[in-house]
């Protein structure tokens, strides 16, 4: 961080929460974090409840800066971000291109593999034809392609005869799609990008009855217990936080970012899963515990995202 980022450039931050995605409730929670932290930094905080007329508030407000914690579609897709470019307000985190293809998955694996990101077999197709056959031998993972915090995610286990009904209530993208996806045996790892730098990484244990790090392991008190550092082999972790930085710097992300993984300990696979543009930000969200891990607290690293915002990101 340099002496410029580490100074003053804004004082009034509008903090932009909720929304009206399928992750509403984890960005109120995100966004009163945010805004009670960054008032304990000394900003004059604005908290902002997004609906669609937020350009119309962000008009009236003035805010000289808006704090992004919104999650999920709209929020985290683009759309917001090229609002605040046409309004010309900064805004933290990843800019229109960035933050477009990382929401989606698919898009996402593609940009990745060809530099050499490991990532799993996958299938785009409709839920119809899902619900048909299994679009490929189980065990394999039916998800969203554009959501995020694990919504709608269907794990359909080995030897099952059908695939589930379950698979009829995923969010599908506007041509009507979803993914499926080989499922990767093992441990949940996650690495983090602050700046320009990889984190260390979190080997994620979902609570006693929970299938894989699904929501309620992601948002509930005790859904998970998170191993930091995780206790892996010295080339798991390399390649992690090389991979990490490498689908960081590829989307052109910026700010902060989260790589998630599964590796295989058996058979020593590791297979990269998503990129997270908006981390969460809630009491028991990783990006904060791997910041504060790597000596950055939970309001010098807002303060820190905030005094780097921009627009043309």
């Amino acid at each position: 961080m340099s002496d410029t980022q580490a100074g003053r450039r804004y004082e009034h931050v509008a903090v932009l929460m909720g929304g009206w995605s399928a992750e509403r409730e984890v960005s109120l929670s995100s966004g009163r974090e945010c805004a009670n932290a960054l008032e304990a930094e000394g900003f004059r905080v604005t908290r902002v409840d997004a609906g669609r007329d937020l350009a119309a508030r962000l008009v009236e407000l003035q805010p000289e800066v808006c704090f992004n914690a919104l999650h999920g579609r709209w929020g985290e897709d683009g759309c917001v971000q090229g609002l605040l470019e046409v309004l010309s307000i900064p805004y933290t985190h990843s800019g229109v291109a960035a933050s477009a293809v990382a929401m989606h998955k698919e898009q996402t694996k593609r940009v990745v593999s060809v530099l050499g990101v490991p990532v799993a077999e996958a299938r785009i197709v409709t839920p119809a034809e899902a619900m048909a056959d299994h679009a490929m031998e189980p065990p394999y993972v039916a998800k969203p392609i554009s959501e995020g915090s694990s919504v709608g995610v269907v794990i359909v286990n080995r030897g099952a005869n059908r695939p589930p009904e379950a698979i009829r209530t995923i969010p599908v993208t506007r041509d009507g799609e979803i993914m499926i996806e080989t499922f990767v045996p093992g441990r949940e790892l996650t690495c983090g990008v602050i700046g320009d730098t990889a984190t260390d990484i979190i080997d994620i244990v979902p609570a006693e009855g929970l299938e894989f790090y699904d929501y309620e392991a992601k948002y509930a008190p005790g859904g998970s217990k998170h191993i930091l550092p995780a206790e892996i082999p010295a080339h798991v972790r390399e390649a992690v936080r090389r991979h990490t930085l490498t689908a960081h710097r590829a989307l052109g992300c910026r700010g902060i970012s989260r790589c998630d993984f599964r590796w295989d300990d058996e058979k020593d696979e590791l297979v990269f899963l998503e990129l997270n543009t908006q981390p969460g930000m809630t009491p028991t969200s990783l990006i904060p515990e791997l910041g504060a891990h790597a000596g950055l607290p939970f309001g010098k690293l807002l303060a820190w995202l905030v005094n780097d915002a921009s627009i043309d990101r």
